[in-house]
C-alpha cells in the first residue's frame, strides 16, 4: 500500500516515487505471492513510466509529446489505483508483467 502512496506522492515531490522504487526492491525478496505480484508490478509501473515519459519529451517537439504525456500520466494513475484496490482486497496482480493496465 505504502508504494502505490509514494508513486501517487509522486506528482508533486518526486523524490517519493523513487524512494517507492527502493522500497518495492527491497522487500520484493521477503515477500508473500500476494505482495510480491504487486512490487513487481510496482516496479515495472515505475519503469515503463519512465519510458513513457522520457518518449513523451522526445516527441514534445513535434507536439505528439504532449500528447504522449498526458496519456502516460493517466496510465500511471490507473496503475496505482488498481493496485490499491486489488491490494486492498488482499488479491495478487492477476499479470504483474503487464505493459497495461
Amino acid at each position: 500500500m505504502v508504494v502505490y502512496i509514494l508513486y501517487l506522492v509522486g506528482f508533486f515531490v518526486v523524490l517519493t516515487a523513487i524512494a517507492g522504487l527502493i522500497l518495492a526492491y527491497i522487500k520484493r525478496g521477503e515477500a508473500d505471492p500476494v505482495s510480491a505480484s504487486h512490487y513487481q508490478y510496482q516496479i515495472r509501473t515505475f519503469w515503463i513510466g519512465v519510458l513513457y515519459s522520457l518518449v513523451g519529451i522526445i516527441t514534445s517537439p513535434i507536439g505528439v509529446g504532449f500528447l504522449i504525456m498526458v496519456l502516460a500520466v493517466l496510465w500511471f494513475l490507473t496503475r496505482c489505483i488498481k493496485g490499491l484496490v486489488v491490494n486492498s482486497e488482499s488479491r495478487p496482480i492477476t499479470d504483474p508483467t503487464t505493459w497495461l493496465w
